[in-house]
This record gives structure tokens, C-alpha cells and sequence, in this order.
């Protein structure tokens, strides 16, 4: 089982780093490719901003895709974002991941949340 949390990803990104293979194809571009690529942009990415907390709020899995629904907080007590990571498994470990993430607008047209 892939186990992308608060504990891995945020604060043990090597970690996280561990689990990819030493191929794994970064489609977000702002990270590279394999682990170290991964790692040092978790790292990167906790020294800007520390009180980062990642709220995963859902995760569904088939075949050698697994998906996160989540809420990243960049700041205690922001709106957040709303995050969907789509990781691609081969043998247990990452070979791929994609993210798409959409502001939690202030405002919305209906009483729905985006969680």
C-alpha cells in the first residue's frame, strides 16, 4: 500500500523518497525526475514553508493507480488548497505521479465544500 501522509510526504520526505524508483517520471514541472528530484523538492518546499499540512481527505486505489483527495494548508487556518495526486505503482514503489491543485476559493456558487 502506498503510504503518501502527512508523515511521509510533508515531514519524512526521504522517506517518501525511498519508496519511488530510482526512474520515476516527474510530470509536475517544478520537480525532476527519480528520488533525489522528489526529495529535494519536499525538502525545497518544507524550508519555504514550514506549516505546511497536508489533509488527506480521501484515497482510492485500482490496479497500479492510486489516488489522493487532499487539503494542503500552506498557513494555519487558510482555506487551503485542494490537491488530487494520481500515483502510478510498480512492485510497491512510485513510478509516476501527476498533481492537480485548485485554490479554496473564498466564495462559492453553491453550499457545497470541495471535500
Amino acid at each position: 500500500m502506498l503510504r503518501t501522509s502527512r508523515s511521509v510526504a510533508a515531514e519524512v520526505p526521504d522517506k517518501a523518497g525511498s519508496s519511488r524508483r530510482g526512474s520515476a517520471r516527474g510530470v509536475n514541472p517544478q520537480t525532476g525526475d527519480g528520488p533525489d528530484a522528489f526529495v529535494g523538492y519536499v525538502h525545497w518546499l518544507r524550508g519555504q514553508v514550514p506549516e505546511l499540512h497536508l489533509d488527506i481527505k480521501r484515497t482510492i486505489a485500482e490496479g497500479d493507480l492510486v489516488v489522493t483527495h487532499s487539503n494542503l494548508h500552506l498557513a494555519p487556518g487558510d482555506r487551503g488548497m485542494a490537491v488530487a495526486d494520481f500515483w502510478r505503482l510498480d512492485g510497491g514503489r512510485i513510478v509516476e505521479h501527476w498533481d492537480v491543485i485548485q485554490e479554496v476559493p473564498e466564495e462559492a456558487a453553491n453550499t457545497n465544500t470541495m471535500f
